[in-house]
């Protein structure tokens, strides 16, 4: 190796090292200054500690008012794990449509699907309201749940069409003369190889339903029924002194389901985007 091809690796690798470091010290700094008594919090940016405390957990956990952190974390269980799962199914069904059938205007309602991507989500949310409210939903999850259903998360589908599109047809033609019908098909040859893109989807769509805070302050009034992202905006407003060392404690504690999650699904993760040709 020569010295040349040495000094380029080097310098890839503290290239690499800084850059990584800067993207990791805003959450490195939220780990500190939940550790932190709260007039060190602004007071510097070093992550070391004059003193190291707990108490933000332990507080911070009960809430500021009639409801703590377990009622948050429970309702975002109950709001999050039906989208994910509704989400995933109809998904699967509408991908396995455009990818394995033909049928009259599949070109054009696939391209009115991609269309819809482009919608930014504040466009809707006006309709959206005036719809659920129609129907009853406020002040419930059914209007994260009940659209997860029918199938209105274009970028999953997209995702999972082009992951079907990779599999042989000659799998679906065996099935056949074996006698197995289209549901068939579906679930016992296409879904068990489709686990890496299904995966995806759900972790995707568990960190952004968990994340939501836009559209859950927008149908969710009860604070009974608030999600984590409602319950740590809500410990900003109760006093004209926020306690931020709470703040960070709790915040720590919310994004832990997104990298359990994120982990134990990381190998079907990284193939899934990988083999769907979807990245950024």
């Amino acid at each position: 190796m020569t010295m040349r091809i040495r000094i380029s690796r080097m310098g890839r690798i503290v290239f690499l090292t800084v850059f990584g470091a800067i993207l990791i010290y805003p959450i490195l700094w939220m780990l500190s200054a939940s550790f932190k008594p709260m007039h060190e919090i602004f007071s510097t940016v070093s992550l070391l500690s004059s003193q190291f405390q707990i108490n933000s957990y332990i507080n911070g956990w009960k809430g500021t008012g009639q409801f703590g952190f377990s009622t948050f974390f429970f309702n975002s269980l109950l709001m999050v794990v039906p989208t994910v799962i509704a989400t995933v199914i109809s998904s699967l069904l509408v991908a396995y449509g455009f990818a394995r059938f033909r049928f009259p205007g599949k070109n054009m309602l696939f391209s009115l699907m991609i269309a819809t991507l482009m919608l930014p989500n504040a466009v809707i949310i006006i309709p959206s309201y005036l719809l659920f409210r129609s129907f009853g939903w406020l002040d419930s999850y059914w209007p994260f749940i009940i659209p997860a259903a029918f199938a209105t998360y274009p970028f999953f589908i997209f995702m999972m069409v082009q992951f079907l599109r990779g599999l042989p047809r000659d799998l679906d033609e065996s099935a056949v003369m074996d006698g197995c019908n289209s549901f068939k098909i579906l679930t016992h040859i296409l879904l068990p190889l489709s686990k890496p893109a299904v995966v995806s989807a759900a972790v995707f769509q568990f960190i952004w339903t968990w994340n939501d805070f836009f559209n859950s302050l927008i149908f969710i009034n009860s604070v009974k029924k608030y999600p984590v992202s409602l319950g740590l905006r809500m410990s900003l407003d109760t006093s004209s002194i926020s306690n931020w060392d709470q703040v960070m404690a709790m915040s720590v504690v919310s994004i832990i389901p997104c990298l359990v999650v994120f982990f134990m699904a990381q190998r079907y993760f990284v193939e899934g985007i990988a083999t769907t040709g979807i990245k950024g």
